[in-house]
């Protein structure tokens, strides 16, 4: 086990966090996007709303137990691993003035909630303030040993 073991897993959760962030002001500023891609027919439809796929890094469950029972090091972070479309459906909004509107006057526009986006932004915010504490109490902790051995 490193002495900079505890500073690379906060690292990697540094990292996945800020990638969440992205992701989240992503969905918000395509908030109200109405034509971002082409389904299978060649239609435009809506932005779907992104969410982060986190997984520990260490991606054998019964590897970590051994470690953790061998009193090893016990983890090694987390790590993203993919960006999932939300396939909630599109929300539909009666406007007929809009350019997307159909002959019925609904316009389909993103399942993008910004109160959740904004909940997973500060909740991402929160475990990155974490994460930076946890870097610098291990920097103390190491700064401490270095005077020890003066």
């Amino acid at each position: 086990m490193s002495i900079f073991h505890s500073m690379n897993t906060s690292a990697s959760a540094l990292t996945s966090q800020r990638l969440r962030m992205d992701v989240a002001s992503s969905n918000i500023a395509n908030a109200n996007s109405t034509r971002a891609t082409l389904n299978e027919n060649g239609e435009w439809e809506p932005y779907r709303r992104k969410m982060v796929v986190f997984q520990p890094a260490e991606n054998n469950f019964q590897n970590f137990l051994h470690k953790a029972a061998q009193q090893d090091s016990p983890g090694s972070g987390v790590k993203a691993t993919q960006i999932r479309e939300d396939e909630e459906p599109f929300k539909v909004v009666f406007n007929p003035n809009h350019p997307d509107a159909g002959e019925d006057g609904y316009v389909q526009v993103p399942n993008v909630d910004p109160l959740q986006e904004m909940v997973d932004m500060m909740s991402a915010t929160r475990s990155y303030e974490a994460n930076v504490t946890s870097v610098n109490a291990s920097k103390s902790m190491l700064m401490k040993a270095l005077e020890i051995g003066r």
